[in-house]
């Protein structure tokens, strides 16, 4: 189901890091974010809602330039 919120996500194992895109055009990395919780986030009916329950103010993260930075 397309999100309202969310334009695209990878999860990248290795470092433990979410990358999100929001539709807004702007792009996050999340830190230390467990493989669970990314799994979560790709089965989750609202992505939205799941990123603000499980994701939002629960992790670090820091904003990147573009989608190819990360």
């Amino acid at each position: 189901m397309p999100s309202t919120a969310i334009a695209r996500y990878a999860y990248r194992a290795e470092i433990e890091a979410l990358d999100i895109e929001f539709v807004s055009g702007r792009v996050y990395r999340y830190f230390t974010v467990p493989e669970r919780t990314a799994r979560g986030l790709a089965q989750a009916g609202s992505r939205g809602g799941y990123f603000n329950r499980a994701i939002r103010d629960r992790y670090p993260y820091e904003r990147l330039r573009s989608w190819e930075d990360g």
